[in-house]
């Protein structure tokens, strides 16, 4: 894999990113640094992470993940030089008031302090790209199709995050900055304040991405790559309905997080569309001779609009089987019948 540039930074990552939010909930401390090892030795640079992480997220994980990952770099010291390192603070609360209260607007004060909160966690002196994970502002977001803004309500502006952003780039503690879960308006109004009063510039955006939630191909594809931001895509397996497990048995039994967590299956992936849109893409795959994961992950590696896709697994096994899937190319045929499948059933997962 070759590595490429995320947006106007300097940095420079394979175009598959590990993903770590299962680290502290499905998978243990010592399988996750199995899989980080692994990950390493098969050329992987990049790995993601959030101060709210594990997931599904409760008071008792939350950090687990960013402390795992500080754990093994403590006991692999070589590692972290080898690595780009992406974390994300969390925006205001989305039910979860022990990360900072049902009142933060996500402030200066509260974005420096997080910052600080994860670089202890992760035993390092730099994160490499520090993102939002969620706008601060009232938005349209994790399934919610239509802004209401009847939901307004206070909260720090652009500008004050980019001067927080600013002023952790100029202690050194951040190198490059990012967006996750954002709109068109939003990178647009960041790049945009950032050019005008000289702060950082976001290099990338953290959106999902995949079969069945093309929601970024509508008009956000366009101003990314007109301003020179890299997508990061998450879910590419439409957390896990694109591998195909699901297929027979539907969300039940103990296989799978859609089937163990109430709280994902009342999410947008666990919608009876998404599922029935996967069994589609799934059963393309098949007929092709692909693997249902195969034709979902290609969908995203070999796709211009992707600077880098975060996969996510719970074992060295999975992780093998996503990384496998770099080298499988899709003809322009299956593209054209990908491309029949979601005019028919768009975006249900968006």
């Amino acid at each position: 894999m070759q590595l490429t540039r995320l947006g106007s930074s300097t940095l420079q990552v394979t175009p598959i990113c590990l993903g770590t939010m299962t680290f502290g909930e499905q998978v243990h401390e010592a399988d996750a640094h199995a899989i980080l090892d692994r990950s390493l030795e098969r050329g992987v640079n990049f790995i993601d992470t959030a101060e709210m992480y594990a997931v599904p997220a409760r008071a008792e994980t939350c950090g687990a993940t960013e402390t795992i990952i500080g754990n093994w770099f403590a006991r692999r010291p070589a590692a972290r030089q080898k690595l780009v390192l992406a974390t994300k603070v969390a925006g205001p609360s989305r039910g979860m008031p022990w990360i900072r209260g049902e009142q933060s607007g996500l402030t200066k004060a509260e974005i420096v302090a997080a910052c600080e909160g994860s670089l202890r966690r992760l035993q390092t002196d730099v994160i490499d790209l520090y993102q939002i994970h969620w706008p601060a502002r009232n938005v349209p977001a994790f399934g919610a199709l239509y802004f209401d803004p009847s939901k307004d309500k206070d909260c720090a502006s652009i500008h004050e995050q980019l001067e927080a952003m600013d002023q952790l780039v100029r202690q050194g503690k951040v190198k490059a900055i990012g967006l996750s879960n954002e709109s068109p308006y939003g990178v647009h109004e960041f790049v945009r304040l950032a050019e005008q009063h000289g702060l950082p510039r976001v290099a990338t955006v953290q959106n999902p991405y995949c079969l069945i939630n093309r929601s970024y191909e509508n008009g956000l594809d366009e101003t990314c790559h007109r301003l020179d931001v890299g997508l990061l895509a998450y879910s590419p397996l439409g957390f896990g309905l694109l591998t195909g497990k699901y297929d027979e048995t539907g969300l039940v039994g103990d296989h799978g997080r859609m089937a163990l967590y109430e709280s994902m299956r009342k999410q947008r992936w666990g919608r009876p569309e998404s599922l029935a849109a996967a069994r589609r893409y799934n059963a393309l795959a098949r007929e092709h001779g692909l693997t249902p994961s195969q034709l979902a992950l290609a969908f995203c590696y070999r796709n211009w609009r992707v600077a880098s896709t975060i996969i996510g697994v719970t074992s060295v096994a999975q992780l093998d089987e996503c990384l496998d899937a770099w080298s499988v190319p899709l003809s322009p045929e299956l593209l054209t019948a990908i491309d029949a499948i979601r005019w028919e059933v768009r975006d249900p997962a968006q």
